[in-house]
């Protein structure tokens, strides 16, 4: 018991921390591509730390097979993040983090298309609430099909986004017995290779408090966070991760609204709360629809 308690303790931590990755990433003024580089840099750092520790660095640990897997999850990780904070100065911190908790219906997708999993009425259900969440957002911003073209690009970013984050979880499938903490880092180092031909070299140095932040990004709202996440998932049943997960979106539009004063309207809120309960849904399993009485009796 106090095992388990102690894994919802750190749960609510990590995502307590992802809540607050926007704050940040919008305070530190820096280009999207800047921001994951040195979040990569920092953050490779750190879980270099947490790996050696735990003993981790050890020859025979990978194999050929697991890097290049572990590589390919490494590109789509940084899309994700790149796309997501870039969606965060076109479509506020809220409303691109609400968009991002479509994941779970783009894993659905992807389980379909590539893993020959089925798509039920129910998930189908699930799937057409968020969608209509998802107008709710667009419609509910002021002027956003007429003059917010940026607004729109944020969601189409966010969406991107999301898309990216259900590819990585595809991908990590295949990474079943390798320690979460040595793909983090393999992820880590992969991202800050590929994008250092993109930063902006000429705008260095930067000012103290930016580096700070960044070193905050990358060591607290990554390192740190990793940590804490893959310590809850191994203490805690899957439910309790997928229940306690939605701190994260709240505590974003929180932070949003206290920080920045970007807040929802009643219908984007309306929006938000669709695509956040259509999410647990999906997690949870619960049903929309009833079994037909037809294949009760066929079970019975």
């Amino acid at each position: 018991m106090k095992m388990k308690a102690r894994g919802a303790m750190e749960m609510i931590a990590a995502m307590l921390i992802s809540g607050t990755v926007g704050w940040p990433v919008i305070a530190s003024g820096q280009p999207a591509v800047t921001v994951v580089f040195w979040r990569c840099v920092f953050g490779a750092f750190a879980m270099f730390i947490a790996c050696a520790m735990l003993g981790l660095l050890k020859r025979g640990v990978l194999t050929r097979q697991h890097i290049v897997i572990a590589v390919i999850g490494g590109i789509t990780l940084v899309l994700n993040w790149v796309l997501l904070f870039g969606a965060y100065s076109y479509a506020s911190i809220s409303v691109a983090t609400v968009t991002y908790h479509t994941q779970p219906f783009m894993l659905v997708g992807l389980g379909v298309l590539f893993f020959g999993e089925k798509l039920t009425a129910n998930a189908l259900c699930w799937l057409l609430v968020a969608f209509g969440g998802m107008l709710f957002i667009i419609i509910g911003q002021t002027g956003a099909i007429t003059s917010g073209s940026d607004y729109l690009f944020g969601i189409i970013m966010a969406l991107g986004a999301a898309f990216m984050y259900a590819v990585t979880a595809a991908i990590i499938k295949r990474l079943k017995g390798l320690p979460p903490h040595l793909i983090v880092l393999i992820q880590l180092l992969v991202g800050a290779i590929l994008l250092a031909p993109f930063v902006c070299w000429s705008d260095l140095p930067l000012s103290g408090s930016t580096w700070g932040l960044l070193f905050i990004i990358g060591v607290v709202h990554t390192g740190l966070m990793s940590a804490l996440l893959y310590g809850a998932i191994q203490k805690i049943p899957t439910s309790l991760v997928g229940a306690l997960s939605f701190i994260y979106p709240v505590v974003a539009i929180i932070v949003d609204w206290l920080v920045f004063d970007h807040r929802l309207s009643a219908v984007q809120l309306a929006g938000a709360a669709a695509i956040l309960l259509a999410a647990a849904g999906m997690n949870f399993g619960w049903k929309l629809l009833r079994d037909h009485p037809c294949e009760s009796k066929k079970h019975s």
